[in-house]
């Protein structure tokens, strides 16, 4: 994509974003000189035109899929708050919504299955064909009018599943137990044939779609659940279905994974996302100098304290984070963990300096 060179203008704050976080000063939209959604694009095939932080991206997480509401998570045209929503998900499982932490959870003691060969009899696959998609398509029609990059969500992957079905101890058994592995295996074929058909729906239903992101938490704080040689095994074949199809589309696919997974990058990499962006607990910044030219990884940048840094300490920080990390030949973005803590002086430096080194 030919974009001209940088110009002072494009630093004029045409809209405001409140912060997600509730804190902090809040997010300024410049005066792009191109789409945002064009530039997220360019990113994604390598041609990174400044350092995508956010504001470029518009999250779609509709209510037409019923695990949406019973995660307690749409973000649509319907009018649906967040947080409003629990009970039952696209396999019948109920969840409920737990005020205190801000999400849904699956309540334990009472597993769907008590093994995993157990899902050949007693699961009832959702009809995704009955669900309310020309409807969904009408109240939607505002929201995904957009110069954004649009991300439709797909919470609750393989191994979330799986969890849903079983408990995590029960999952996490069944993971590495030889009696349950083959059942485990056949059970993430079907699903990813599940999500292919769940993302040809949302494409055909939502062609303004740019881009998926699905969830599937692989670690804790400290470390990851499995190793990844048990990732490798289990999961990765059945990711790399999916995002092969995602690919096949022209649209692009992003790993929403939590937990402390620097092990994991590797199978992240073997399954085909182009982008993952790791929770505090993880050092991106070693992980985009170890895996960024394979993957795009959100760097967080190395945090300050905005009231006792000065206006020219954090510009210089932000030059340092361009430097090394906002490379033509090894894009990244702006980590999104680490963005709420960012100043606007620091967002104004890093957007001017990111267009200068990735024009040259």
């Amino acid at each position: 994509m030919s974009v001209p060179a940088f110009d002072p203008k494009e630093l004029e704050v045409v809209a405001e974003i409140p912060s997600r976080f509730g804190t902090g000063a809040p997010t300024p939209v410049y005066n792009f000189p191109v789409k945002p959604r064009e530039a997220l694009i360019a990113l994604f095939k390598g041609e990174p035109l400044w350092q995508i932080a956010g504001v470029e991206q518009k999250l779609f997480v509709p209510k037409v899929n019923p695990d949406n509401i019973a995660r307690a998570f749409v973000i649509d045209g319907s009018g649906m708050s967040m947080g409003e929503g629990g009970g039952k998900d696209m396999f019948g499982i109920e969840w409920e919504y737990i005020a205190q932490v801000g999400g849904s959870m699956v309540r334990p003691g009472k597993p769907f299955l008590s093994d995993a060969n157990e899902w050949y009899d007693k699961l009832v696959w959702p009809d995704i064909d009955s669900w309310e998609w020309e409807e969904a398509e009408k109240y939607n029609k505002e929201f995904l009018t957009t110069d954004n990059y649009i991300t439709c969500w797909i919470m609750n992957g393989w191994y979330e599943r799986l969890i849903s079905f079983m408990d995590f101890e029960g999952a996490i058994m069944a993971m590495v137990d030889e009696d349950q592995t083959d059942a485990v295996k056949e059970l993430f074929d079907k699903l990813s044939d599940l999500y292919i058909r769940l993302v040809d729906k949302h494409l055909l239903h939502f062609p303004q779609i740019n881009g998926f992101s699905i969830h599937d938490d692989w670690g804790s704080q400290k470390e990851t659940f499995f190793s990844p040689a048990v990732a490798e095994e289990m999961i990765v074949p059945y990711m790399k279905k999916v995002t092969d199809h995602i690919h096949s589309k022209g649209r692009f696919c992003d790993l929403h994974s939590c937990g402390q997974l620097m092990k994991q990058v590797p199978n992240m990499i073997a399954a085909g996302w182009d982008s993952w962006s790791g929770q505090p607990m993880n050092d991106t910044q070693k992980i985009y100098e170890l895996y960024g030219d394979k993957i795009i990884i959100g760097v967080s940048p190395t945090p300050f304290d905005p009231e006792t840094t000065s206006e020219e300490e954090q510009r210089l920080a932000a030059r340092e984070y361009v430097n090394n990390f906002c490379r033509r030949d090894k894009p990244s973005m702006l980590g999104a963990y680490g963005a709420q803590i960012i100043t606007p002086v620091f967002r104004e430096e890093l957007y001017m300096r990111s267009r200068e080194n990735y024009s040259k």
